[in-house]
């Protein structure tokens, strides 16, 4: 019997593919008057960077959307209502790539930085009320609740951690990039890593 959400993960899964895609697109082959092509090509680093970062974070996005519709047994509509939201947030995530590719050697390089990292602060937020309307409605496998507390555990710190990228890039770009870089790496992690208490003096 096919699951109830299959549906809503495979709509998901491909409006993650074409999003993930579309980053590719904002690279320009650099026009023949640009100069040595050597030279052109790293004078497009800025691009290189939005781009691999972005990458990173879709797919980061994807793997928890994955996890969290392994937990997830049933939906309702208020559940695909939310999901389109968080879709509504991934489909926009080319467009803050292209700004930050383009200004991010610039003078408006911290406006970018901003604008970049505001989006992920509310992709972070929607991704919570998901998650956290699934647990509270009971929409969550039973047998799964007890590892389920983990992803919660993890997607609490999540809008923080993104507006503190937000803070950090007002103040010095680069360091917000090499935040985002962690960030992406931290939530790439297994949620299990979250939580790991001895059991020993649980009744």
């Amino acid at each position: 019997m096919q699951s109830e959400t299959a549906r809503v993960e495979a709509f998901s899964d491909g409006i993650f593919a074409i999003a993930i895609t579309l980053l590719i697109l904002e690279i320009k082959v650099p026009k023949h008057e640009a100069g040595p092509l050597s030279l052109a090509l790293l004078r497009r680093w800025p691009s290189y960077v939005a781009f691999l970062l972005s990458f990173a974070y879709i797919g980061v996005m994807w793997i928890n959307h994955h996890r969290m519709f392994t937990y997830i047994r049933r939906s309702t509509d208020l559940l695909l209502s939310l999901n389109l939201l968080l879709m509504l947030g991934v489909t926009v995530v080319p467009f803050p790539t292209a700004v930050l590719a383009e200004h991010l050697d610039g003078p408006d390089a911290r406006t970018a930085a901003l604008v970049y990292n505001a989006t992920f602060v509310v992709i972070a937020v929607v991704f919570n009320l998901l998650w956290r309307y699934a647990v509270r409605r009971g929409l969550l496998h039973e047998a799964t609740l007890a590892a389920a507390m983990n992803i919660s555990s993890q997607y609490a710190v999540g809008p923080l951690l993104y507006l503190a990228c937000f803070v950090i890039a007002w103040f010095n770009v680069r360091a917000s990039v090499a935040a985002n870089v962690a960030l992406a790496l931290f939530f790439a992690l297994p949620p299990s890593i979250m939580k790991k208490r001895p059991q020993a003096h649980d009744h």
